[in-house]
């Protein structure tokens, strides 16, 4: 069977929200000094890096739905742990839903945008789209450096083992479906 572009990147949002689970239910073991303290990381900490994943995420969404990139650059930081974890969820659950109402011709077209710089430029879909899946696991990855380094149980978030969960779930729905 083969996968369009438009089932990869719905896949692949959704994948983005395990892995968020997975990495959040390792942070939760730490305390709020361990997420808020400098740990040397590109955004300091690990709560504001998480908060970058969001920022990034959704300034791109914003690209790519076309709307205003006046509002939400860097601006946006969600002090709290607990609305910072349920924003990002909300945020890729939304794009998830947003890539499954777009026509499979969106992800061949190309976007313009602004840069952090200031100036324009273009990219196809499919790679800002890549960007963000790709950058989102970067940092987490980062994340998980540091919060092992600080005695936090590693997470699981190989894509492998989403795939491994989705099938398994799959599998015992069919089965409690059958009569």
């Amino acid at each position: 069977m083969m996968t369009t572009l438009k089932k990869h990147f719905v896949y692949q949002a959704d994948y983005q929200h395990w892995a968020n689970d997975a990495l959040f239910a390792a942070v939760d073991a730490l305390d709020e000094a361990a997420r808020q303290g400098n740990q040397g990381m590109m955004f300091e900490n690990i709560h504001k890096t998480l908060n970058h994943i969001l920022v990034a995420t959704r300034n791109w969404m914003t690209r790519l739905k076309g709307d205003s990139q006046d509002t939400g650059r860097e601006e946006l930081y969600v002090a709290d742990w607990k609305e910072l974890k349920n924003a990002l969820r909300h945020e890729f659950r939304e794009a998830q839903r947003w890539l499954e109402s777009q026509p499979e011709s969106f992800f061949e077209e190309p976007v313009d945008y602004i840069d952090a710089q200031g100036q324009p430029r273009q990219i196809w879909v499919r790679d800002a789209l890549t960007h963000v899946m790709t950058h989102a696991a970067h940092l987490r990855g980062q994340v998980t450096s540091v919060i092992v380094r600080l005695g936090a149980p590693p997470p699981e978030m190989d894509y492998l083992f989403y795939k491994r969960e989705m099938e398994k779930s799959l599998e015992n729905l069919r089965s409690s479906n059958k009569p």
